[in-house]
């Protein structure tokens, strides 16, 4: 096959007279804007800096206001929860086994200090006596 001829309209012919197609242009790789960013890629990635974790501040406040709503989602949910469990308790009854743990905490603390309290009062030889004369009437039975 022969090489195409020019013709003076600009369009290239064969020998034959066909028309021989020309290549179309991509007009991505044309574009000026992709050739700048393209070339900033290169330079960023020559230097070591990594653009691709870089976000916009758009994209930045959605993110948050996403976690934030999570969050609250979450938060209900544990409210939720546990109001459930307080509530299979019987809401009064529930208020009322609570009143009586602390109660008894709070007795028990209290019975713990007022012995150590006793024991500082008691006489020593009180409590040697009483240990001898329990184990004297325990021996008699």
């Amino acid at each position: 096959m022969m090489p195409p001829l020019p013709s003076p309209s600009g369009v290239s012919t064969d020998s034959q007279g066909l028309i021989v197609p020309k290549k179309l242009i991509n007009p991505c790789l044309e574009s000026t804007d992709r050739q700048n960013l393209h070339r900033e890629l290169l330079f960023n990635q020559k230097i070591g800096r990594s653009v691709l974790n870089q976000k916009s501040e758009l994209q930045k406040v959605l993110d948050k206001q996403k976690e934030r709503q999570f969050m609250a989602i979450q938060q209900q949910q544990h409210h939720h929860h546990q109001s459930k469990q307080e509530s299979g308790l019987g809401g009064e009854l529930g208020r009322v086994i609570m009143q009586r743990a602390q109660r008894l905490e709070s007795q028990q603390s209290n019975t713990s200090v007022a012995d150590d309290e006793d024991m500082k009062r008691i006489n020593p030889e009180y409590v040697n006596a009483r240990a001898k004369l329990k184990a004297t009437t325990f021996d008699g039975k």
